[in-house]
């Protein structure tokens, strides 16, 4: 016969979902972080294809 679960306090369901956003937002930031080394052209650790056609003209 199953058995009824022991509640999940709210103090523990906030841990989780502030640990949840806390990952999200460093993420976040990282991304940021990679896109604007990329536009500005200092970036050494990701790897894109660039235009042959712009540098011709």
């Amino acid at each position: 016969m199953a058995c009824p679960k022991k509640k999940t306090s709210k103090a523990k369901r906030d841990q989780r979902r502030a640990h949840w956003r806390n990952q999200a937002s460093l993420q976040a930031q990282r991304a940021l972080s990679l896109g604007k080394s990329v536009l500005s052209g200092r970036s050494n650790s990701f790897v894109f294809p660039e235009d042959d056609e712009e540098e011709e003209e």
